[in-house]
């Protein structure tokens, strides 16, 4: 069965205001899917895959550069949009945004990201965002250090 991919707006709409001024907030808000407050690697895979598919608009199982655009000015928008965008660059959330680049999911560098590829990054990603070390990733991630 198919999943009916969400549209990027859908995707990544914020649902409440946990995310205003707690730094990481927006990040869990959005990846925790069972509510308890911080991320497993199991929901950072389900998540991941959920992008893909929403992202790979021709549905060829991978993402071109303009599909990898695309996904880059939703995320961007996203982050404006929720007030996120202010120090979005540093601390756990450099991590955050560098676990989405192309250059990060592109092991073989060819410039396209296949679902494989985004999938297999997911271990290395959760690991650099799990900055406590305690296997789940929550806003105490993304406190200054």
């Amino acid at each position: 069965m198919k999943l009916v991919p969400l549209t990027a707006a859908a995707f990544f709409a914020a649902t409440s205001v946990f995310a205003a001024g707690v730094p990481g907030g927006h990040f869990v808000e959005n990846w925790d899917l069972d509510g308890n407050g911080s991320v497993s690697l199991a929901e950072v895979a389900e998540r991941r895959s959920d992008i893909f598919a929403t992202f790979d608009a021709n549905e060829n199982g991978s993402l071109d550069a303009e599909e990898y655009a695309d996904f880059d000015e939703a995320r961007r928008l996203d982050m404006e949009s929720n007030g996120a965008g202010e120090g979005h660059g540093k601390g756990g959330m450099k991590m955050v945004q560098q676990g989405m680049k192309l250059n990060f999911n592109d092991a073989d560098g060819d410039g396209v990201v296949t679902q494989d590829e985004f999938m297999a990054a997911v271990p290395k990603w959760f690991a650099m965002m799990d900055r406590t070390g305690d296997d789940v990733v929550d806003t105490q991630d993304f406190a200054k250090r």
